[in-house]
């Protein structure tokens, strides 16, 4: 049986703060961030059902994993943290390229933090290929994700990542302007099952010979929780925001589609 999967945007990072410091590379949780993070492990209700804790190879994600679901490594001592470098945010710019594999390991295997870093490897932050910043790239680095997900024998799993990817990993672009980029306020937490409808289509309408889409479909409860309807978009109508979720997002050049705009501040932090 799929798992319940419990997506997860990342603390407040120093590039949170403006968009001039997008030009940071791999940046730090803020103070604020470490108290989101305390936040999220106080008000995620899930810690003892979750049995696999999943993030982004980008130290803000890894970071936000480790404390906002420190109950879940207590309770499972011999359980590290799994990277999975299809998860790393969509865009090229400094702040969403990923740190080199040896730095990665020097950090948190050197100091016997418990990360498997074993899925990094050589290249996974050139934004070249697979890796690059293209709506095809991004859909296709997202199905992954999913698969990899749905293929997992865990019952629930924590996947936290970033707001850009997370629209294309859940294919729901209903809010994709709210804030800087993204639908996701920093250290949110929303909850999906995968769909027993078996997609052979993209989200653009694209056939897939491989396999299905693996789509995911938000529970009712974690809908309302944010204040939407329980019933989510049919998939005709995910593929109307998401065709218009990227035309506001698509500028002149190829990489722009995966660039931020302003968004807004919300107590003085941007989002």
């Amino acid at each position: 049986m799929a798992p319940i999967v419990h997506l997860v945007r990342h603390a407040q990072g120093y590039h949170n703060l403006s968009t001039e410091n997008h030009s940071l590379p791999d940046p730090d949780l803020t103070d604020l961030g470490k108290q989101q993070c305390a936040d999220l492990q106080k008000n995620f209700p899930y810690h003892s059902q979750v049995e696999l804790v999943v993030a982004s190879p980008i130290r803000r994600t890894i970071y936000t994993a480790l404390l906002g679901f420190e109950p879940v490594f207590q309770a499972h001592p011999d359980t590290k943290l799994i990277c999975l470098p299809e998860a790393q945010e969509a865009s090229d710019a400094p702040c969403d390229t990923g740190s080199d594999p040896e730095v990665l390991r020097k950090e948190f295997e050197g100091n016997k933090i418990p990360v498997d870093l074993s899925l990094v490897q050589d290249g996974w932050n050139s934004k070249t290929g697979k890796w690059s910043p293209t709506p095809r790239a991004l859909r296709k680095r997202a199905r992954e994700v999913r698969r990899w997900l749905r293929s997992r024998p865990e019952k629930e799993i924590v996947l936290v990542t970033h707001g850009g990817i997370l629209h294309y990993i859940t294919e729901d672009w209903e809010d994709y302007s709210a804030y800087q980029g993204t639908g996701w306020t920093n250290a949110e937490y929303r909850t999906f099952k995968f769909s027993d409808t078996l997609h052979k289509e993209d989200l653009e309408g694209k056939p897939l010979e491989d396999s299905d889409d693996a789509t995911l479909v938000e529970t009712p409860e974690s809908r309302q929780r944010r204040g939407q309807t329980p019933e989510p978009p049919s998939r005709e109508e995910m593929r109307a925001l998401y065709r218009k979720g990227l035309e506001e997002w698509t500028e002149e050049e190829p990489r722009d589609e995966a660039k931020v705009p302003e968004g807004q501040e919300i107590d003085g932090a941007r989002v």
